[in-house]
């Protein structure tokens, strides 16, 4: 099979919904194989990998993201049955929440802030826009909810999307790096953490280590998306107008 024949074959099969349902399920095959062979080194993360490498399949063949996410739309729409799915985790850990309550409230509200204000005045402090701060402040909750908040308060929703992506691959290669360096080993202020700080991504992460930390990591994501997307949009038209 010749050159041209390759591309013609592949110019076909991009317009069929199937071939982004595959490439999405080996990138991410492939990107799991890794992290397992490299003994779960959290470098080796899946998500970065598989993005990697369904990036450059697409930038190489010229294939539009839109065509791609024709068949990727499957995936995406799991993500709503598997957020519903943590419930299950959460009510094993239903004696321990109640305890904790206190804490997790304190612990999310203060999260939240942190995590908002930290990146915005680092931000400004290296010159960016308005639109820019806006745009990143909601960088630590899960991306429809944080593209929500930056339109309302001024920011860019694909920044943000782009920017709660990294944040959650971020958090997840080097949050259990930073904790353990801390020698914080109570699975339930790690999975919190991982919540707070990297979302979905971070909770994915904490499950596949410990089932307590991911159970925690899954409730501080939807409460840091609650307290976020309730105090964020009031503070943000308070202090700038």
């Amino acid at each position: 099979m010749g050159e041209t024949d390759i591309t013609q074959l592949w110019v076909y099969l991009s317009t069929k919904p199937l071939t982004g349902l595959t490439i999405t399920l080996v990138a991410y095959s492939i990107g799991f194989w890794l992290y397992q062979k490299t003994n779960r080194n959290p470098v080796c993360n899946p998500v970065v990998i598989a993005i990697a490498l369904i990036a450059l399949l697409l930038e190489s063949t010229g294939t539009p993201y839109a065509t791609y996410f024709e068949g990727a739309q499957f995936v995406h729409f799991l993500l709503g049955p598997a957020t519903v799915a943590l419930a299950v985790p959460l009510f094993r850990q239903m004696e321990t929440l109640k305890r904790a309550l206190p804490v997790i409230i304190f612990g999310v509200l203060f999260g939240s802030l942190v995590a908002s204000v930290s990146t915005v005045v680092l931000a400004w402090a290296l010159g960016a826009s308005p639109e820019t701060l806006a745009s990143l402040a909601p960088k630590s909750v899960t991306t429809p909810v944080a593209m929500g908040i930056a339109d309302e308060i001024g920011g860019v929703p694909a920044l943000t999307a782009v920017c709660v992506i990294a944040t959650g691959i971020v958090g997840a290669t080097l949050g259990p790096m930073v904790m353990n360096l801390a020698r914080l080993k109570d699975w339930r202020a790690r999975g919190f953490a991982m919540g707070v700080a990297a979302h979905g991504i971070g909770t994915a992460r904490a499950f596949q280590v410990n089932e307590t930390a991911g159970a925690f990591s899954g409730l501080a994501m939807g409460l840091n998306t609650l307290a976020t997307a309730l105090t964020l949009p009031f503070l943000w038209h308070w202090f700038f107008g």
